[in-house]
């Protein structure tokens, strides 16, 4: 399972602006982590998806967060006992590319 799982964290990084990605059982505790990501926040992580879930109890949809601080992001998912938490960093190129698509969409 550990060979699988850094298989997975590693396919996650290879990803456009992702800069570390980790994974937490339903406890909080860090199964894995790779990348620019503290494996400390795999227990706030799966506090925050556990409150989200609750939004929707019946949903069959994983519950998603995003978090946006300057030109950064960090995607929480909860499915089932597992929790993904994502990094990503926005380049100057995404950054405009975003930005131009936000002003088409207003105009």
């Amino acid at each position: 399972m550990e060979q699988q799982l850094e298989k997975v964290l590693s396919e996650i990084l290879t990803q456009q602006d992702t800069v570390g990605a980790l994974v937490a059982n339903r406890q909080g505790l860090c199964l894995g982590a790779k990348g620019n990501i503290n494996p400390n926040v795999s227990g706030i992580g799966m506090a925050i998806s556990e409150q989200v879930a609750k939004l929707e109890p019946n949903s069959t949809l994983p519950a998603t967060v995003c978090l946006y601080s300057g030109n950064k992001r960090c995607v929480i998912q909860k499915d089932g006992d597992i929790t993904g938490i994502i990094y990503k960093q926005t380049t100057p190129a995404t950054a405009t590319t975003a930005a131009t698509a936000s002003t088409s969409a207003n105009n």
